[in-house]
C-alpha cells in the first residue's frame, strides 16, 4: 500500500536505523511550520514496507525526540497497522522556534532538510521574536462558531460583515485552518478561567472556585469583572456629623490588571489567567514574564508591548483597551510597583484590601460577634429554610462541604445557631438575630 508523499509537513524512514535523520526532519519540519508527521516502516516514496517494533521501540524514540530536539517538545507516538504491516507515526507540534536537532539548524524545503546558515538562523530568529504566535499555531478544535464575539463587535457599534467576518479578525493561519486566537474567542471551547477564593492569607483553606471559561474570552473577561464588582462592597462611617465611604478595592485597578492578563497573557503555553481572592488582598496571575525587548522600568512606565498584537488589536476594537499603556500606571499610582511580581515566567499583580473584610452580629454593642461574609451568607440560608441540609447548603452557596462543615461549627460554638433534633428530621435555630452589618 502506498500513503502518499513526502511533503514540507510530511517524512518517511524505512526503519528506526534512520532515527537521527528523522529527528532532524522533525525539528526541520517545526522550524518552517510548527508542525511535523514522520513515519517509520514507509520507504521514501510512500511504500508501506514496515516497521519492527520491540518492546522499547516506542520508549527510546520519545527519548531521542527529548534529548535532541531543544527546545524540548513532546511528541504524539503511535503505533498503526496499515495492510497488516507495523508503522510508527509522530506527530510533533511547537511554536518555540527555532529548533535544532543534535546541535544544529534546519528548515524544511519541500522534502528535504537543509541546514541554516548564521544569517537564515538569526532571520528566522528575529521573525519568530517578532511573529504573533496566536495566529500561527492551529486551534485544536476546528469546529467553531463566533456569535458571541459577534455580538461584541455589533455592541461596541462596529459593522459585521458575515462573509469576512473571520478573515478581516485574523481567526485563520495561513493553512486556512482557525488558530489559537479564534479558539480563544470561539463562543464555546475548554479553556479554564477561574477565580478561587480562600478564607485566610494563604492557600491553605479553599472555599470556593469560580469557572468562567468554556467560552469566548471575551464573555470570560465580562464574566470575572461582573463578579468582582459584586464583592466589592462598601465600607460607610459616621463621625462627627459626616459619612464617608470606602471601597473594599479600587475596580479600575483591578479591571486593568485582569484584562491585561488575559490579552498578554502567553496563550501557547497552556496555562490561563487566574485570580485568587484571600482575605487581605487580590492576585491576578499570568504567564509569559515581560516581552523579550521590554525591560521592567519601561514597563513600570506604561510602555506597551503587546505579547497577542492582534488579539489586542480585537479588544481594542471592542473598546475594552488602549494602547497607551496607562493601566500600568494606574496600579502603581494605587498600589506602588510592589504590587508587581515580575518573574521570568509569570507577572503576578497584588491588590490589597483598603480594610479588614468582615460581617459582625451581635445582641449589644459591648458584646459584639464577628461573622465573616461567608458565615453570614449560611446564616441568610438558615433563616429561610431552618431544615436546610448540608448537602443543599453546599449546592446552594457553592462552597466545599468541609467548609460548610467548619462554618456550622464555628457558629455554634459562637452561639449564633444551633441545631435541634437529629439529621434528618432536625432543624437549624438562630440564637442570635442580624442586627445588621458592619464592614
Amino acid at each position: 500500500m502506498n500513503i502518499g508523499v513526502e511533503t514540507e509537513k510530511i517524512e518517511f524512514k524505512k526503519t528506526t536505523g534512520e532515527l537521527r535523520e528523522g529527528i532532524t526532519s522533525l525539528a526541520s519540519m517545526l522550524n518552517k511550520n510548527g508542525y511535523g508527521v514522520l513515519y517509520f516502516g514507509v520507504k521514501d516514496n510512500g511504500e508501506v514496507v514496515g516497521q519492527q517494533i520491540g518492546d522499547r521501540t516506542l520508549r527510546e524514540i520519545s527519548q531521542s525526540i527529548a534529548n535532541f530536539i531543544k527546545p524540548q517538545v513532546i511528541p504524539t507516538i503511535e503505533h498503526e497497522l496499515v495492510d497488516d504491516k507495523n508503522v510508527i507515526k509522530i506527530e510533533v507540534r511547537g511554536s518555540e522556534k527555532p529548533y535544532s536537532a543534535y546541535g544544529r539548524y534546519y528548515m524544511r524545503s519541500a522534502d528535504e532538510d537543509r541546514e541554516l546558515s548564521p544569517t537564515a538562523l538569526k532571520e528566522l530568529m528575529d521573525r519568530q521574536s517578532s511573529s504573533d504566535i496566536l495566529t500561527l499555531i492551529p486551534s485544536p478544535v476546528q469546529a467553531l462558531t463566533f456569535n458571541k464575539l459577534k455580538i461584541a463587535y455589533v455592541t461596541a457599534g462596529l459593522t459585521v460583515e458575515q462573509a469576512t467576518f473571520e478573515d478581516n479578525t485574523g481567526l485563520k493561519n495561513g493553512d486556512g485552518k482557525y488558530n489559537m486566537m479564534a479558539f480563544l474567542l470561539a463562543d464555546e471551547n475548554d479553556i479554564s478561567i477561574k477565580v478561587v477564593t480562600f478564607a485566610g492569607k494563604d492557600k491553605m483553606d479553599l472555599i470556593k472556585r469560580n469557572e468562567y471559561g468554556g467560552t469566548s474570552l471575551v464573555t470570560a473577561i465580562d464574566k470575572v469583572l461582573d463578579y468582582m464588582e459584586s464583592i466589592n462592597e462598601t465600607k460607610v462611617t459616621m463621625g462627627n456629623h459626616r459619612r464617608t465611604e470606602e471601597k473594599l478595592f479600587d475596580m479600575p485597578s483591578f479591571k486593568e490588571a485582569w484584562q491585561n492578563a488575559c490579552i498578554h497573557t502567553k496563550w501557547d503555553k497552556g496555562n490561563p489567567p487566574a485570580v485568587y481572592i484571600f482575605s487581605d488582598r487580590i492576585e491576578i496571575i499570568s504567564t509569559g514574564g515581560l516581552p523579550v525587548d521590554l525591560n521592567k522600568e519601561e514597563f513600570y512606565k506604561g510602555i506597551s508591548k503587546p505579547v497577542n498584537s492582534k488579539l489586542q488589536k480585537i479588544f481594542g476594537q471592542l473598546g475594552y483597551v488602549e494602547q497607551t499603556g496607562h493601566g500600568v500606571p494606574i496600579i502603581i499610582n494605587n498600589y506602588g510597583k510592589q504590587a508587581f511580581d515580575i518573574m521570568d515566567n509569570y507577572i503576578n499583580v497584588t491588590i490589597p484590601f483598603n480594610y479588614e473584610k468582615k460581617s459582625i452580629i451581635g445582641i449589644d454593642v459591648d458584646n459584639e460577634i464577628s461573622i465573616n461574609e461567608a458565615e453570614q451568607r449560611v446564616i441568610n440560608y438558615i433563616s429561610k429554610n431552618s431544615s436546610i441540609t448540608i448537602r443543599e447548603l453546599v449546592a446552594i452557596s457553592g462552597y466545599s462541604d468541609g467548609y460548610i462543615r467548619k462554618m456550622l461549627k464555628s457558629l455554634k460554638e459562637k452561639n449564633v445557631i444551633e441545631r435541634r433534633g437529629g439529621n434528618k428530621a432536625g432543624k437549624w435555630i438562630i440564637i442570635m438575630q442580624n442586627r445588621g452589618e458592619t464592614l
